[in-house]
C-alpha cells in the first residue's frame, strides 16, 4: 500500500529545504518520529498533521490524500488546486471537473472568459470576476470638466 502522507511529508520537507530535525522542531515531535512517518512505519496524529499542513502551507486533505504518482506533479500550496486533466473535443469543448465547478461556484449558463499568454498558457476566468477586476483598474479619462 502506498504511503501517501509519508511521501507527501518527505516531498514537502525537501521542497522547503528543511531537515527532519527542523520539521520535528516545528511540529514538536522527535526527529525519529518524522523519519518513521516518511518511511511509512507510523503516521502522525491529527494535531501533528495540522501543524505539518500549516508549516508546508498546504491543505490538510492534500497533506493526507494527495497522490502525484500518476501525473508526477507536486502537492499544490493552500489555495491552489489541481483538478485533473480534460480532453478537448473536436470543436474545442472541454468539461470542467465538478470539484472545480464547486470550488469556483460555476453553474450552467455562466459566461467564462478565456485569456492566454503564449509563454504561460491559458486561463479561464468567470465573467463576473473579470468585470470586477476591470472595475478596480478603470481610471477616468478626464478628471476635470474644463
Amino acid at each position: 500500500m502506498k504511503n501517501m502522507i509519508g511521501d507527501n511529508i518527505k516531498h514537502l520537507r525537501i521542497r522547503h529545504q528543511l531537515t527532519q530535525e527542523q520539521v520535528a522542531e516545528h511540529v514538536n515531535v522527535s526527529r525519529q518520529a518524522v523519519a518513521k512517518w516518511e518511511k511509512g512505519e507510523s503516521i502522525p496524529d491529527i494535531s501533528s498533521c495540522t501543524a505539518l499542513a500549516k508549516l508546508f502551507q498546504v491543505t490538510l486533505d492534500n497533506l493526507v490524500n494527495f497522490d502525484d504518482s500518476e501525473l508526477g506533479i507536486g502537492l499544490p500550496p493552500k489555495g491552489k488546486h489541481f483538478f485533473g486533466t480534460v480532453k478537448m473535443g473536436e470543436r474545442g469543448q472541454i468539461v470542467i471537473p465538478k470539484k472545480a465547478r464547486d470550488v469556483f461556484r460555476l453553474n450552467a449558463g455562466d459566461t467564462l472568459i478565456i485569456v492566454g499568454d503564449e509563454e504561460r498558457g491559458l486561463a479561464i476566468v468567470p465573467e463576473e470576476q473579470m468585470s470586477n477586476f476591470f472595475t478596480l483598474v478603470k481610471t477616468p479619462l478626464d478628471d476635470d470638466s474644463g
